[in-house]
């Protein structure tokens, strides 16, 4: 099976999939669900996921959860494997290490944050080093807007360059705290992280001539939410008005509202937690680097369902085995390559 595996991942990079002036790079974003390795941190809350805890994670279980891992990223791009993934819910270095190694042909490397939230779970990006050139990274804090408020996720900020394209592609990938104790309890935490994040993204695209920004990630809320619509400001993209470069502007808005379809299944309705956010200079058709709404999607196969719902992992303390509780949302980029010739 390891051989086979090893087989596809290599036929996989020798794909290009490419027309002939322009590079197809597909994107995704993906909360995992609990990628715990099996060992105790003792400065986190971390015990439910090591062998003699609540879950009972044993190395087995958790080589087959790097495993699933593995089998959705390579899947989530066809033939042509994505060069960008953002992953939520990721412990530290060692899981992303395991990662790496189940995708070893593709050459992967990540950045990681290491947040003060008290289970340890962190954002992450994993990139293909053929495709992406990082030029810098930082975490971004949130201020708690109270005593109450539990410590959370940073928000990671990686900047680099993608193939042949000389435009800085900013990414920003996101955990916005959750639901936990209620909608309408815990909406101001992510309300502060929105606004944490709409200052960062506008600070960078004032300093960008080309502002190109891509924001992933689980926000823990919808496309029409406070957090999304009023503090990030992130409409979906309308034929009825011009897009402005510097906006940011939500792919999957008009999608799931058309479709009703989700990433997130909760009390048998689908929502969409996972989101996908560009400035408006990404959808311009004629700028080197772009992306297009009709790109955006939710990744749904057969294998990622189980009965109409999500594969999970963990299902209450039940070990099912699947994969997680979210579905990915994906996207392309498009480059131009070297001598690329706009069409009159």
């Amino acid at each position: 099976m390891k051989h086979l595996v090893s087989l596809l991942l290599v036929l996989l990079a020798s794909s290009t999939l490419q027309a002939d002036d322009t590079i197809h790079i597909n994107f995704m974003a993906y909360n995992v669900e609990n990628f715990f390795d099996c060992q105790h941190d003792s400065l986190k809350d971390d015990w439910a996921f090591t062998p003699k805890g609540a879950n009972r994670w044993t190395p087995e279980r958790y080589r087959r959860k790097a495993e699933n891992i593995a089998r959705v990223i390579v899947a989530a791009g066809g033939w042509n494997p994505p060069a960008l993934v953002a992953l939520c819910e990721v412990e530290n270095e060692r899981v992303m290490n395991t990662l790496c190694d189940q995708l070893k042909v593709l050459e992967y490397s990540y950045f990681i944050t290491h947040s003060p939230d008290r289970r340890g779970i962190d954002v992450a990006l994993l990139y293909r080093t053929e495709y992406f050139t990082p030029l810098q990274s930082r975490s971004i804090s949130i201020e708690p807007t109270s005593t109450e408020q539990r410590p959370t996720r940073d928000i990671l900020h990686v900047s680099g360059r993608l193939a042949d394209c000389r435009d800085t592609l900013d990414l920003f990938i996101c955990h916005f705290p959750s639901r936990s104790g209620g909608a309408r309890k815990t909406e101001g935490y992510r309300l502060q992280a929105a606004r944490t994040l709409k200052q960062a993204a506008d600070s960078v695209a004032r300093q960008r001539k080309s502002p190109c920004l891509l924001i992933m990630g689980d926000f823990n809320d919808y496309p029409d939410s406070p957090s999304i619509r009023r503090e990030l400001e992130a409409l979906p993209p309308s034929g009825k008005h011009p897009v402005e470069p510097r906006r940011l502007y939500h792919l999957l808005a008009n999608k799931v509202a058309r479709t009703l379809r989700g990433s997130y299944l909760y009390q048998k309705e689908w929502n969409l937690l996972d989101h996908i956010i560009v400035s408006g200079q990404l959808l311009q058709p004629d700028n080197p680097l772009h992306t297009h709404e009709q790109d955006a999607d939710i990744f749904s196969p057969g294998f990622l369902l189980k009965d109409g719902q999500p594969f999970r992992t963990y299902k209450g303390p039940d070990y099912m085995g699947g994969y997680s509780d979210h579905l990915p949302v994906t996207g392309v980029l498009h480059v131009w390559k070297k001598g690329h010739k706009k069409q009159q």
